[in-house]
């Protein structure tokens, strides 16, 4: 299933590229393309991938914790961060995309987003201490701790 995954307002810029060097950001998104096939792992399609780092939030702890890195085509990747989409004029086509992939109705797909637009109202009240240890079981050591 294709998903919104907005990020806190707090946790923006806490980003796997902004933390590793170039080579090792190339060989993790090179190694989901691998894993997937390379095909984006929610539509399937061939073509262009983009790495996205996949993140669970344990919301009692207030823990962002690194789980995968994906690879997702283009419209995917916008579907997932639906915020970055709408500020680029690019929304409603992302809404689409989510329809079509899920084999959802437009409003089916409008209520999800709604849904997790208020989830990320909620998460965004507060800031997220980010657990990295995914990267650390691959022998990459984040720059600074994230505990």
């Amino acid at each position: 299933m294709l998903t919104v995954e907005l990020v806190p307002s707090t946790s923006w810029g806490s980003n796997l590229r902004s933390i590793l060097t170039p080579a090792q950001w190339d060989e993790i998104r090179r190694e989901a393309y691998a894993r997937a096939g390379h095909r984006c792992t929610a539509c399937g399609r061939r073509g262009r991938l983009e790495a996205h780092e996949v993140w669970e939030y344990d919301d009692d702890r207030r823990i962002q914790r690194l789980v995968d890195v994906a690879a997702l085509c283009h419209d995917c990747h916008m579907v997932v961060h639906w915020g970055y989409a709408s500020t680029r004029g690019l929304g409603d086509r992302a809404l689409r995309h989510l329809a079509r992939v899920n084999g959802w109705s437009l409003e089916d797909a409008r209520l999800y987003l709604e849904a997790q637009l208020e989830l990320w109202a909620r998460r965004s009240r507060h800031p997220w201490q980010l657990d990295l240890s995914w990267l650390e079981a691959r022998g990459i050591e984040p720059p600074h701790s994230s505990s």
